[in-house]
């Protein structure tokens, strides 16, 4: 298959919220992921329903940060003055739902994403689109899925205090 090219929309959304503040609010409505509990269920010869069950359960707001990186130290050392974390977060039952149409949806999931501080110490959260991201596989199922992953996004940061319902419009 040829490489084939494709516009995403990088959100910015200026949070308003205090950068150690909004950090915190984030990582408590995406709580870090424990892979001893889906191990667990492996190793009991669990199902899938199992999976989706655990899922729900680790996930109340359907998201959950499998990797964190706070660039701030480092960066500082090099003379920079802004904070920012790193972030990957999803859902993986959400993922398989698009991986089974496309296995390429995995370019895309866990979602990136990026909160850095402003001039004032707001935190600034920074992502692609998900549904972008997603529709350049050119597949209705996996695209619809993105979208459910815009609303996804949207919802996790009103949690954080933040209404960017216009900002992934």
């Amino acid at each position: 298959m040829p490489s084939e090219t494709h516009t995403v929309t990088r959100v910015d959304v200026h949070t308003g919220v205090p950068y150690a503040q909004f950090v915190t609010a984030l990582e408590k409505a995406a709580p870090p992921f424990d892979p001893g509990v889906f191990e667990l269920i492996d190793e009991e010869g669990g199902s899938w329903d199992d999976v989706r069950d655990a899922m729900a359960a680790e996930a109340p707001h359907h998201l959950i940060r499998y990797w964190r990186i706070n660039a701030t130290p480092a960066l500082k050392l090099a003379g920079g003055s802004v904070r920012s974390t790193e972030y990957l977060i999803g859902n993986h039952v959400v993922a398989e739902s698009m991986f089974r149409h496309d296995p390429r949806a995995l370019l895309y999931a866990p979602l990136r994403m990026l909160v850095r501080s402003d001039e004032n110490g707001d935190a600034i959260f920074t992502m692609h689109r998900p549904s972008d991201e997603f529709r350049s596989l050119g597949n209705a199922e996996v695209t619809r899925v993105g979208e459910v992953l815009d609303r996804y996004v949207i919802e996790l940061l009103r949690l954080c205090g933040v209404d960017a319902e216009a900002d992934f419009a």
